[in-house]
């Protein structure tokens, strides 16, 4: 497995960018840290690589393939804030169950009680709404997760614990990860590599 980006560049208005040539390449296995300040759209190219946003130049390829555009979807994404990623009209049992059935390890890796599967999402703190989060990124077509500022809202127990399970399935199933942080111990102690937004 193999992400590159090519000389990707995205704007609001003509001829104002809010990024542009940013090019990088995501390897299996591979846990990339992206740094940046404030404003240099870090996001956005998250949305991007995830499918739900269009650039408006260069070239995003999966293997030497476009993404597709189609179907389940290899690059999954989990937003900082976890009650905007989910249908406050359904109950966690169907939004955990969305796009796969998870596989109860994971879950118990995860900390999710099986009581919360017949909440609301608004029955549930940010921390326990963001581990079904990341048990639904993680179905088992998925080949690159983004987290996004994953942790950064919550305790430091959950956060140990949400990385801890992210970690372990990375390893287990060669998963790319890009870790996009503020939070520059986090970005040390859990990448291999970080690249700086502002030099890409």
């Amino acid at each position: 497995m193999q992400l590159e980006v090519n000389n990707l560049g995205f704007g609001y208005k003509k001829n104002t960018y809010l990024f542009r040539n940013l090019n990088m390449v995501l390897k299996a296995g591979e846990i990339v840290g992206l740094a940046g300040p404030s404003g240099f759209g870090k996001t956005t190219f998250a949305r991007i690589l995830a499918g739900y946003q269009q650039p408006l130049e260069g070239t995003i390829t999966w293997n030497d393939a476009p993404l597709p555009k189609t179907g389940y979807h290899p690059v999954q994404l989990v937003f900082q804030h976890p009650e905007k990623a989910v249908n406050p009209k359904w109950k966690m049992k169907q939004i955990l169950n969305e796009g796969w059935e998870p596989d109860q390890a994971l879950l118990d890796q995860l900390g999710i009680a099986e009581e919360w599967h017949a909440r609301w999402p608004n029955e549930l703190s940010g921390g326990e709404l963001q581990r079904f989060c990341v048990a639904r990124a993680l179905g088992p077509k998925t080949q690159l997760l983004i987290a996004d500022e994953m942790t950064t809202m919550l305790d430091s127990i959950t956060q140990a614990q949400i990385w801890e399970a992210v970690l372990d399935q990375a390893k287990k199933r060669n998963l790319g990860i890009l870790v996009i942080s503020h939070e520059q111990p986090l970005l040390e102690r859990v990448c291999s590599r970080i690249i700086d937004m502002t030099s890409v």
